[in-house]
């Protein structure tokens, strides 16, 4: 398996880049998120990678983070998640979102994902709710998962979208509180942070 690839960024578009190294250009497919933070062409970057092998086919993924990359490999062992669909549900949610949907079970936020709908989204939460709950990647998400819920299903209840609620509890930083959460919330809606 190749780990991770360091050389100099050949050239992007909306899905992929090229990473020339030794003098071979390596083309990776990454998330929207990934790609936007990549240096300019001709600077050097090192990307870390997973191999996805098919009878037919290599293709080479890209992550910008160990974190995002451990995910992408979670989500792909879920039944009816292949490799573009992780990679659709990394561009539209950030890690530490997709985890905390997955850990509050908010399956209407992770089907908004395209490529994703209702049902693969609630077998996505009930395949991988234990393994990035208790994991490194959700044991900040998985502790205040009960009261995002809480305060999510309060948001909702006051009319606020799913996508609102969102991006409202997204950044919060405090104890897992209701209140706190609601306080932090309802802040970030009226515009005051």
């Amino acid at each position: 398996m190749i780990a991770h690839v360091t050389g100099r960024v050949a050239g992007k578009s909306a899905a992929s880049c090229v990473i020339e190294v030794g003098g071979i250009g390596l083309r990776l497919f990454m998330s929207t998120t990934a790609l936007s933070h990549l240096p300019a062409d001709g600077d050097d970057v090192t990307v870390f990678t997973f191999l996805h092998v098919r009878e037919d086919e290599l293709t080479l993924f890209g992550f910008e983070s160990l974190e995002e990359q451990e995910l992408f490999e979670k989500l792909i062992t879920v039944s009816g998640v292949g490799p573009k669909v992780a990679l659709s549900a990394l561009s539209a949610l950030t890690p530490a979102d997709l985890v905390g949907a997955i850990v509050r079970e908010d399956d209407m936020l992770i089907a908004t994902v395209p490529g994703i709908g209702k049902k693969t989204a609630q077998r996505m939460i009930i395949e991988l709710k234990d393994r990035v709950g208790a994991g490194e990647l959700g044991s900040r998400s998985a502790s205040k998962g009960s009261a995002g819920a809480e305060a999510a299903a309060a948001l909702a209840a006051m009319g606020f979208s799913t996508a609102e609620v969102a991006v409202a509890l997204k950044g919060y930083e405090g104890a897992a509180e209701v209140q706190a959460m609601l306080r932090h919330a309802l802040k970030r809606l009226g515009g005051g942070a």
